[in-house]
């Protein structure tokens, strides 16, 4: 069985926080450039990607994925797709611009009714549910804690993956380090496009853009 995997995409006005190094239409190809690495990866693992997109958007050809448009809060969607299925589902963020299939086997592997990985500063990057229909999701606000605790309330085991690729999400420019070191994507591609590359400095690595 082909494990569903959800993946929340906004591809109007992404990415603020890298306005500073790149334009709105920048981040708005950036986004789906990330997008598209993720869903190679979820389909490199085995798994089928459905995007819950805020607004529509093109992929290019050949790319063919199923698209929701969201008309509804991302809880509300999710926990309808979650209801209707008593098997197994995950979700991904759009910007793990670094997960490959590995790591998202790792965090379908882990034995437990439940497999979760944190982002920075609270929030959930990654969930893997053994029974969709047991889970409500949790999103916004320290979402980690809220999912660790709905699966603790609602009885369920629950595994915290450590994994440097699904924690590595990218929103600002240091990120951008990551990309470029790590992938071999249409994200980095792009970005080198655009004239990036990685600085030395002093104390740590960085990027520049030419």
């Amino acid at each position: 069985m082909r494990v569903p995997v959800v993946i929340p995409f906004k591809p109007k006005n992404p990415k603020t926080r890298l306005s500073c190094v790149l334009n709105d239409e920048e981040r708005e190809i950036f986004a789906l450039a990330m997008l598209r690495d993720v869903v190679g990866a979820i389909r490199s693992a085995g798994c089928d990607p459905l995007i819950l997109s805020t607004a529509s958007f093109t992929l290019p050809e050949g790319e063919e994925v199923r698209v929701e448009i969201l008309d509804q809060g991302l809880n509300e969607a999710i926990d309808i797709f979650c209801i209707a299925n008593t098997g197994p589902l995950a979700i991904i963020m759009a910007d793990l611009a670094l997960a490959d299939r590995s790591s998202i086997l790792a965090l379908m592997t882990s034995g437990s009714d439940m497999a979760i990985v944190p982002g920075r500063g609270g929030g959930t990057n990654a969930v893997y549910i053994r029974s969709a229909d047991k889970f409500r999701a949790q999103y916004y606000g320290t979402s980690y804690l809220k999912h660790v605790r709905f699966a603790s309330d609602a009885g369920l085991t629950c595994s915290v993956i450590d994994s440097f690729r699904l924690y590595c999400d990218v929103d600002e420019q240091d990120d951008l380090v990551e990309v470029l070191l790590h992938t071999s994507g249409n994200a980095k591609k792009y970005l080198q496009s655009l004239g990036f590359r990685i600085e030395s400095r002093k104390s740590r690595i960085g990027v520049s853009r030419n």
